[in-house]
C-alpha cells in the first residue's frame, strides 16, 4: 500500500471514528451550542422559509460552520504535512472529479434556465412567493448548487496534495470557504425568486472552468483548449452581471428583501476588486504600466 492509500484509509477509518466518538461524549454541548447559534441567526435574519424546512445541512448552520473550519484547518496544516513529502498526481482522480462537477453544473445550468423559464421568471426582479411549484423547482436546484460549494473544497485539498501552494491564494480560500455559507443563508431566507441568476451565470462559467481543468490533464488535448485565457475575463463578467441583475430589483422593487439584493452587491463587488487584481497581476499588465511610465520619465 503506497503512502497515499494509507493516508486515504486512516482518513476513512478514524476521521469518521473520532467525530462519533466526540460527538457521542459532548453531543449535549453540542446541541446546546447548535440550539443557541441557530436561535442567534435567526434573530438576526428573521424568520427562515419553511418550504426548505427538513433539506439536508439546512435546518441548522453548525454542519456548515463545522465544514468550512475543517476546511480552514486543511488549507492551513495541509502544506505543513505536504512539505516535506512527495507531490501527488492524482491524474485520474482529477479527471473524473472535474468532469463531474463538469456535469453537475451543467445540469444545474439547463434546469435553471428551463425552472424559471417555465415559472415565468422575470429578469428585472422576482419575487420569493411569485410561481408556486416554480420556485420549488428552482429551490431545489439552488440547493444543488449550494451543495456543490461543498463539493468545491476538493479544489483545494487537490491543490494541497499536489502541492500546488501558489493556486492556494487569499482570493481562492475566500471565495471557496464564504460561497458555502452564504448560501447557506440563501436556501433558508431566499431560495427561489431574484436569487436563480447568479448561480445560472455561475453554473455556465463552471461548465467552461472544469472541463477545461478536466481536458487539460490530458496532454493531448493541450492545443485544443483555446478557452483558457478568457476563463477570468468571463468571470469578471458574470460578475458584472449579477450585479446588474440584484440592483434591477433595487431599482424595480417586487418585494424581495432589499438587504439580501444589498449585501449580494457588495459581496460580489469584493470578487470584481478581488479577480481584478488577479487578472492584473496574472497577465503583468502592472509590470508593463510600469514599464512604460518607467520610460517616459
Amino acid at each position: 500500500m503506497d503512502l497515499f492509500s494509507a493516508v486515504c484509509l486512516t482518513f476513512i477509518i478514524l476521521i469518521p471514528t473520532l467525530c462519533l466518538f466526540l460527538f457521542c461524549t459532548f453531543q449535549n454541548y453540542y446541541y446546546a451550542a447548535d440550539k443557541w447559534l441557530n436561535s442567534a441567526v435567526d434573530k438576526l435574519f428573521g424568520e427562515r422559509d419553511q418550504r426548505v424546512r427538513g433539506w439536508l445541512l439546512l435546518d441548522s448552520c453548525t454542519p456548515s460552520l463545522v465544514l468550512t473550519f475543517i476546511y480552514l484547518l486543511i488549507v492551513y496544516l495541509g502544506p505543513k504535512y505536504m512539505k516535506n513529502r512527495p507531490a501527488y498526481s492524482l491524474k485520474n482522480v482529477l479527471l473524473l472529479y472535474n468532469f463531474s462537477v463538469t456535469i453537475l453544473s451543467f445540469y444545474m445550468l439547463v434546469e435553471l434556465i428551463s425552472a424559471s423559464w417555465s415559472a415565468g421568471y422575470r429578469l428585472k426582479c422576482q419575487g420569493l412567493f411569485e410561481a408556486g411549484n416554480g420556485d420549488i423547482r428552482v429551490a431545489k436546484v439552488l440547493w444543488w448548487y449550494y451543495f456543490s460549494k461543498l463539493i468545491e473544497f476538493l479544489d483545494t485539498i487537490f491543490f494541497v496534495l499536489r502541492k500546488k501552494n501558489n493556486q492556494i491564494t487569499f482570493l481562492h480560500v475566500y471565495h471557496h470557504a464564504s460561497m458555502f455559507n452564504i448560501w447557506w443563508c440563501v436556501l433558508n431566507w431566499i431560495p427561489c425568486g431574484q436569487s436563480f441568476f447568479g448561480p445560472m451565470l455561475n453554473s455556465f462559467i463552471h461548465v467552461l472552468m472544469y472541463s477545461y481543468y478536466g481536458l487539460s490533464t490530458i496532454p493531448s488535448m493541450h492545443k485544443y483548449l483555446w478557452w483558457k485565457r478568457y476563463l477570468t475575463q468571463a468571470q469578471l463578467v458574470q460578475f458584472i452581471m449579477t450585479i446588474t441583475h440584484t440592483l434591477s430589483a433595487v431599482v424595480f422593487p417586487c418585494g424581495f428583501p432589499l438587504g439580501c439584493l444589498l449585501f449580494q452587491s457588495s459581496y460580489m463587488l469584493t470578487l470584481v476588486i478581488l479577480f481584478v487584481n488577479f487578472y492584473v497581476h496574472a497577465n503583468g499588465i502592472s509590470s508593463s504600466f510600469n514599464g512604460a511610465k518607467h520610460k517616459l520619465q
